[in-house]
């Protein structure tokens, strides 16, 4: 019974096993994605780390001593350039106003008096009664007089700019910042800021370029009007391509001694996303302070070697491609790279135009292994946000 019973498991055993020996068997070559090397209109592009900066950015300070009796604007919201944003207390300055309005009036009088005498002392010095003392006392007077008219005007003067400085205006154009002293409170040149406003449009963007790296930019773009003929593009904090370019309108004249890197500005608008509303704070892409990817791009595409970046793999050699032979066998090809972009490798040596590289399947292909080559599947469509 058990002789039985072990027949008839072998039996049953022996299609499974067949079956497991079959899924070891080696099958064909594997089948990979290949495409050509071939020459492409590229355009060149180099990447930096830049942060954005506002073009304008003023701190509001108190000119004169007083109470501030007003905040006339909402924290956090923009505002208009000549916007009334603080008023202090008017009353003291007012009154200095009117006192030094009485002071030019009086000192006026008396000049009108001088000039009198002067003419009376002019018109008697050719009779018995003149006497050239009394014309030179009154020429004296009168112009000592004519000074006190223009000392009372002067502080006339200085009482209008104390009593203008107790209405604080927006100088420029911007979102203004929280308020630092609140009303009630006395303020005075001492007291430092009362709030502060940052510019939102355009912004610029500055962005370290290594020395060598801008030399080469330099000699590059020499024939079509330097660093000026580039675009800069930029990529946001979340990825997204910035839909505005820029132009690079500032060099630092020196090399940062600790970095070996130069500066570099470039202006960039930035438009609200959304139409303002009133009351309401205005939604733009570029925020000061903020990081973002900063590509330099040429204003013209030239001819270049290139083939699509999933096919270059780096190790610590360098880079390299695997290149589909005559035979199928795969080559294992160092090669260096030029200026290339996101989606397309320049390749400035290692590899010869018409020859065909590895790119779908990269991973089950190793040098002098034989391949079934078939064309490459299309690179992933771009999302809305350019990631």
């Amino acid at each position: 019974m058990l002789s039985r019973v072990l027949t008839v498991m072998l039996v049953i055993a022996q299609p499974l096993l067949a079956v497991s020996v079959q899924a070891q068997m080696p099958g064909g070559p594997p089948a990979v994605g290949v495409a050509r090397v071939e020459q492409q209109a590229i355009t060149e592009t180099s990447e930096f780390v830049g942060r954005i900066q506002a073009v304008d950015r003023v701190s509001l300070t108190a000119r004169v001593t007083a109470f501030l009796d007003q905040r006339l604007f909402t924290e956090g919201l923009e505002v208009q350039q000549g916007d009334l944003l603080y008023r202090l207390e008017r009353p003291p300055f007012e009154a200095a106003v009117a006192q030094q309005e009485a002071a030019v009036a009086d000192a006026s009088a008396r000049l009108n008096n001088a000039n009198i005498q002067l003419s009376r002392a002019q018109s008697l010095l050719n009779t018995p009664a003149g006497q050239r003392s009394n014309v030179d006392d009154a020429i004296a007077n009168q112009r000592s007089q004519a000074a006190q008219l223009m000392s009372a005007q002067a502080q006339l003067r200085i009482a209008q700019i104390n009593l203008a400085y107790t209405e604080i205006r927006a100088p420029v154009a911007g979102k203004i910042s929280r308020t630092a002293i609140t009303v009630g409170n006395v303020v005075s040149p001492s007291s430092g800021p009362l709030a502060s406003i940052v510019s939102q449009d355009p912004m610029y963007v500055l962005f370290p370029v290594a020395n060598r790296a801008h030399d080469e930019l330099e000699k590059r773009y020499a024939d079509r009007g330097g660093l000026s003929a580039v675009v800069v593009k930029l990529r946001l904090p979340d990825g997204s391509i910035y839909d505005q370019e820029g132009k690079i309108d500032y060099v630092e004249p020196s090399v940062s001694a600790n970095t070996d890197t130069i500066l570099l500005r470039a202006r960039v608008a930035n438009p609200p996303r959304r139409p303002p509303e009133p009351g309401q704070p205005v939604d733009r892409p570029l925020t000061d302070g903020a990081f973002v990817n900063v590509s330099v791009e040429g204003i013209q595409p030239i001819m270049a070697l290139g083939v699509t970046r999933r096919a270059v793999l780096s190790d610590q050699q360098g880079d390299f491609v695997y290149v589909v032979g005559a035979d199928n066998k795969v080559e294992q090809r160092r090669i260096q790279l030029g200026q290339s972009t996101p989606a397309t490798a320049v390749v400035a040596s290692g590899l010869k135009e018409g020859e065909m590289v590895v790119v779908d399947g990269i991973q089950r292909v190793r040098p002098g292994m034989q391949v079934a080559p078939g064309p490459a599947s299309p690179p992933p469509a771009a999302t809305a946000n350019g990631r």
